[in-house]
């Protein structure tokens, strides 16, 4: 038997950071995102062996441990052992015997949310596999505590719900890590204008979100003024991003992406780079209307809405940087589980 998952990565087109606490536990968070054609992929294989064997496939690793109930949380894949003691802690479970094979599309450090995104696929396949009693709610609030909590990792709340829900969602973010997420009922041929106009930059390079995050954090703990009044804006800007899709402003979003990308700057230190500034200024000579940093900023993807037909022009503007670009479409589903 083989028990697979998948979870979709996301891009946030609004309101990025505001779900990162202390500013949402105080002021209240919203974020506007959607999932892709992009996933995190878990396969469980259970076996009689006395060993946990994790494939990294996409990096070509693996790693084996005897068969306990806790594995040493010690540096080297932290994050998929941290997931399986807290499995086995809370539901009282004796020790597991399994291969487990994991597989991401798009790199770690890239601002598509995959690390989380792969922690929603691997609880997803354990709940498969063991008839845990969790619902949407319970797997991505799960998935935040075993990050935030398990691992102390820095990082806000939106990656968890956006994997597991999946779709086009309003999120809302508030004190003692409760979420309410909003899905938005949007036409399907608003969804192929939206993603037919949407350039996905990989720029080649990587980063660690959680020094800019930490950053994000002592300004909102040190009320810096400039860095509160653009999170506020960006709370501004999700609900305005809501409105544009609801009512079909397709090219508005594009407007709304820049103004986001200019407050967001103005969050922390170290967001956006020389790299980025050229990229995007060559982008919107080309055409583009607006854009932005996927994820916390430093590295990674960004993207650009582009009306009309302007899309192949950006594409040869910024080819010059040594990126790729990634073709990807919006998706509806969120995490799926099922048994072979």
């Amino acid at each position: 038997m083989i028990i697979r998952s998948k979870a979709p990565l996301r891009l946030g087109l609004a309101g990025g950071g505001t779900d990162v606490s202390p500013y949402s536990d105080i002021y209240g968070g919203c974020i506007l995102n959607a999932t892709t054609s992009l996933y995190a992929y878990c396969d469980i294989i259970p076996t009689n062996s006395g060993t946990i064997n994790f494939f990294l496939q996409d990096k070509n690793e693996k790693y084996s441990y005897k068969s306990e109930r806790t594995l040493p949380i010690d540096g080297e894949i932290d994050l998929l052992k941290a997931i399986y003691n807290r499995i086995v802690k809370d539901y009282s479970l004796d020790a597991l015997s399994f291969d487990m094979h994991t597989f991401v599309d798009a790199p770690a450090g890239s601002g598509l949310g995959t690390s989380s995104t792969l922690v929603v696929a691997i609880v997803g396949a354990f709940t498969e596999w063991l008839s845990l009693p969790l619902g949407e709610y319970d797997i991505a609030n799960l998935a935040y505590k075993i990050e935030r909590e398990d691992l102390l990792l820095a990082g806000g709340k939106q990656d968890q719900y956006a994997a597991t829900f999946g779709g086009f969602n309003f999120m809302e973010f508030f004190a003692d890590d409760k979420v309410i997420v909003n899905p938005l009922r949007i036409r399907e041929e608003t969804l192929d204008e939206l993603s037919r106009n949407i350039v996905l930059y990989y720029t080649e390079t990587s980063r660690n979100s959680s020094d800019i995050i930490q950053l994000q954090q002592e300004n909102v703990k040190h009320k810096n003024k400039e860095s509160l009044e653009a999170m506020h804006k960006l709370k501004e800007q999700a609900i305005m991003m809501k409105e544009a899709l609801l009512r079909n402003n397709l090219d508005e979003i594009g407007h709304i992406l820049n103004i986001g990308w200019e407050f967001k700057k103005q969050m922390a230190k170290g967001i956006t780079t020389q790299l980025f500034e050229d990229v995007y200024s060559s982008a919107l000579k080309a055409g583009a209307i607006g854009g932005k940093i996927s994820g916390a900023g430093g590295g990674g993807y960004i993207f650009f809405y582009c009306p009309n037909n302007t899309r192949y022009d950006v594409i040869q503007s910024i080819s010059k940087f040594g990126g790729t670009v990634r073709r990807f479409e919006f998706t509806e589903k969120g995490l799926k589980t099922w048994k072979n």
